[in-house]
């Protein structure tokens, strides 16, 4: 997958929604979301049940669950296996979270104690597997092999994502293409799961069914851009981690490739070797360097050209409220940059 150039951007990004405004429109769904997610979380183990709650209650923007009710009603879905749906892709994001914490040793997210800084690596590795196996038990009251295959493929994929990013911690020669491999893989794939399984659910009609499918794809890749402009341009609050943690953890990102690529050989070399050294010791001359040799200014216009093929997507889909709210959730995403 390569670049995508921003003179093939089709769809302007300019309209603007709040969050509270696009959840609102499946606001009855959400709630069915709500109530279920604390029954599925329920454990004879307590532990199991303690730590369960506390990640999925730590205010997260829950933005794939709402992936999920959207497109399925934008496309005329009317039953309810769509709420059993949106849970299911919700734990498997929460699984993804406490492992990938425990990888990263990270020690906050959205602004709150890890799981794994609380209870430590071992628990939250195996609340994660609970989670994922609580996930696949609500996929198999679907009773959908499509379903099934969709979302097992993409967990599959997602995983070999998280290993494929690990291989190349401080790897300060990783190029653009390989990266947007990695954010595809890790990042992209669940939300892109999260319309495609969704649509599924009340369509056998191939354009309709690849044209959420590539929407959620390049959504899933657009929020993950924007992240990473966040990371060298954002504030800790905002984020909920602290600026410039993905340097520390020697994680290579799209500002980075862009400032070895593009700047000077001072800011190559200084690039070159806080990832090597996997520190943020020298961060605010990183985030100079990033910012002065407009990695940053590329990183936002790839995101937004990810955001405009997303929104291409939905042209042909079904006119209503609820594909409305898709193309709203999707400027809302980059407006995170602003």
């Amino acid at each position: 997958m390569g670049p995508t150039p921003v003179a093939q951007l089709a769809t302007p990004i300019n309209k603007v929604s709040d969050l509270d405004d696009i959840f609102s429109v499946v606001r009855d769904d959400f709630a069915k979301v709500d109530a279920l997610i604390p029954r599925q979380l329920t454990s004879d183990v307590a532990l199991v049940s303690e730590i369960g709650r506390y990640i999925v209650d730590s205010g997260g923007k829950r933005l794939r669950p709402l992936i999920v009710l959207l497109t399925a009603r934008a496309n005329g879905y009317r039953g309810d296996e769509h709420i059993r749906l949106a849970t299911l892709v919700e734990f498997l994001h929460t699984a993804t979270l406490l492992h990938d914490d425990v990888v990263d040793r990270s020690g906050r997210r959205r602004g709150r104690a890890t799981a794994n800084a609380l209870w430590g690596n071992s628990p939250s590795i195996l609340v994660g597997d609970f989670l994922y196996s609580r996930a696949f038990q609500l996929m198999v009251d679907l009773n959908s092999m499509d379903l099934m295959a969709i979302i097992s493929d993409a967990t599959n994929v997602i995983a070999e994502g998280e290993v494929l990013q690990l291989e190349n911690i401080g790897n300060a020669e990783l190029a653009e293409t390989d990266y947007l491999e990695i954010i595809r893989c890790k990042s992209a794939l669940l939300f892109q799961a999260a319309a495609h399984t969704a649509v599924v659910l009340s369509d056998d009609d191939p354009d309709t069914i690849s044209g959420f499918r590539d929407f959620g794809l390049h959504f899933g890749l657009a929020y993950q851009l924007v992240d990473d402009w966040l990371d060298y341009a954002g504030d800790s609050q905002l984020m909920g981690k602290n600026v410039g943690d993905d340097l520390a953890e020697g994680k290579v990102t799209l500002p980075l490739i862009a400032t070895i690529k593009n700047g000077s050989n001072d800011q190559a070399k200084l690039v070159r070797d806080a990832i090597n050294s996997r520190s943020d010791r020298h961060l605010n001359a990183v985030i100079d360097a990033v910012c002065s040799s407009g990695a940053l200014d590329y990183t936002k216009s790839r995101a937004e050209a990810e955001a405009s093929l997303a929104l291409d997507c939905l042209v042909s889909l079904p006119d209503n409220l609820y594909r409305d709210a898709l193309e709203n959730l999707t400027t809302f995403a980059t407006s995170r940059m602003r």
